[in-house]
This record gives structure tokens, C-alpha cells and sequence, in this order.
């Protein structure tokens, strides 16, 4: 008797091997990435990777040297090409992304509604995610191609990271990304 599926995927890829299903989606994956600041806290970081699974990302980018608690992601790590940076690794980053069209997700002056930007088709795309009370480092603000906001209707200042990664994400695929 065959035991039951308990991976947390979709029908579509019950009884597909893990590399089978890594495959699969490298060739579906959108023109973007997501990378996470974690320099004093995870507390989002596990829905971020979540929802870049969800909206289909080509990578996460970690930053910082901060562990983060993977039993959030539900598993979804699994199945997103993943990459990890310290502080110390700034340089490398910076050399990795430095052809990317960049946008910040954060609500300081001078940032743009997110319905307004103009999503670039032909270059790669990173999304950029700060941590909460913090927002996203100086160092990503600086080289930023935009830097955007997510309005809101109520009295709440700022939406939590992991709440406003998936608005965003969604917002990019909205914009620019085939219907299945």
C-alpha cells in the first residue's frame, strides 16, 4: 500500500520526484526575484518564501546572517531556488544584483503607489523587503530603480513584511505575467 502524499504541493505534483519538480518550475518561473533583509529578525521571513513559491519567483535572496525559522514556509523552500548572503558578502550581493531593475518595498518619502510603476519586461526584476520597525537597509534605497509603496485605506502606518511581499508579488505578476 502506497503511503499518502505529505509534502505540501498541489495535486498536479503528487508522486513527481523533488528534482522532477524543481524542473518544472525553472522553466515556469516569472522574471524576478525577492530578497529579504535579515539583519536583527525572521519574524516574516518564512511567509516571504512562501509566497515566492506562490507567485512563482525565480529566487529568494536571504541577507543577513540571522537564521530563520523554516516551519513557517510550510515546506515551500524546498521548491524555490534559494540564496544566502551576510553582511560581510554586501560586495558579492551588490555584484550579483547589479544588473536588476531594483524596487524597494517600503513607505518613505518619495516612494511610489505600486499600481503606478512600469515593470521593465526585459530586465530581471528584485524586490526588495525590509524588516519590520526597520525597513529596507540605506544600501538598497541608494541603488533602487524605484521605490514603491502598497496604499492603504486604514489607520494602521505600515503592513507587515510578509503581508505586503505577497501584495507585491502579486501586484508584478498582475502587471507582467502570463495567465495559466
Amino acid at each position: 500500500m502506497e503511503s499518502p502524499e505529505t509534502r505540501n504541493i498541489i495535486d498536479h505534483y503528487h508522486y513527481w520526484k523533488h528534482e522532477a519538480i524543481l524542473a518544472d518550475l525553472d522553466d515556469r518561473r516569472h522574471n524576478y526575484s525577492v530578497l529579504c533583509t535579515n539583519l536583527h529578525n525572521d519574524f516574516n521571513i518564512a511567509t516571504v518564501v512562501r509566497n515566492a513559491n506562490a507567485f512563482l519567483a525565480k529566487e529568494v535572496i536571504i541577507y543577513g546572517s540571522k537564521q530563520w525559522d523554516r516551519r513557517g514556509a510550510v515546506g515551500t523552500h524546498n521548491y524555490n531556488r534559494m540564496s544566502y548572503f551576510k553582511e560581510d558578502e554586501h560586495g558579492k550581493l551588490m555584484d550579483k544584483i547589479f544588473d536588476y531593475h531594483i524596487v524597494c518595498m517600503d513607505n518613505i518619502e518619495g516612494s511610489r503607489d505600486i499600481s503606478t510603476l512600469d515593470w521593465p519586461q526585459e530586465k530581471h526584476t528584485l524586490l526588495v523587503f525590509g524588516q519590520e520597525q526597520v525597513g529596507v537597509p540605506e544600501e538598497f534605497i541608494e541603488v533602487a530603480d524605484d521605490i514603491a509603496y502598497i496604499p492603504q485605506y486604514g489607520t494602521v502606518r505600515s503592513l507587515n513584511v510578509g503581508t505586503a511581499s505577497g501584495i507585491a508579488m502579486h501586484e508584478y505578476c498582475r502587471s507582467n505575467c502570463p495567465v495559466v
